[in-house]
């Protein structure tokens, strides 16, 4: 079983930066994405970014494409959000998620492990 734990949110003003990290408890085999969700009040939660565990790079969500960089440190078992020119519609509970396989990694329901979230406050 992998717990994962989220930290770095808070509250900001728009057009700050903020990083949030996710830290998982062991490093399983069959982990092979990791990913951040973000959900707002009343609103479904929806993909932000993703990585893999064996491969760089990233893949964004078109809302955040160019503001926000998702790295990884293996041999801290650690995911990391780093959010630049953060914008009112950017405030959520951001989630951090871990699945096996590659694909379908856009979906929630194809994650098996969260985070408890952390919570984003943007101010105008």
């Amino acid at each position: 079983q992998v717990q994962l734990v989220e930290s770095g949110g808070g509250l900001v003003q728009a057009g700050d930066s903020l990083t949030l990290t996710c830290a998982a408890s062991a490093r399983t085999l069959d982990i092979a994405v990791m990913a951040w969700f973000r959900q707002a009040p009343g609103k479904e939660r929806e993909f932000v970014a993703a990585t893999g565990w064996s491969s760089s790079g990233g893949y964004y969500a078109e809302s955040v494409k160019g503001r926000f960089t998702i790295s990884r440190d293996n041999a801290k078992n650690s995911v990391y959000l780093r959010m630049n020119t953060l914008k009112p519609d950017d405030a959520a509970i951001y989630y951090c998620a871990a699945k096996s396989g590659i694909t379908n990694y856009k979906q929630p329901a194809n994650y098996h492990y969260w985070g408890q979230g952390t919570r984003v406050t943007i101010s105008a």
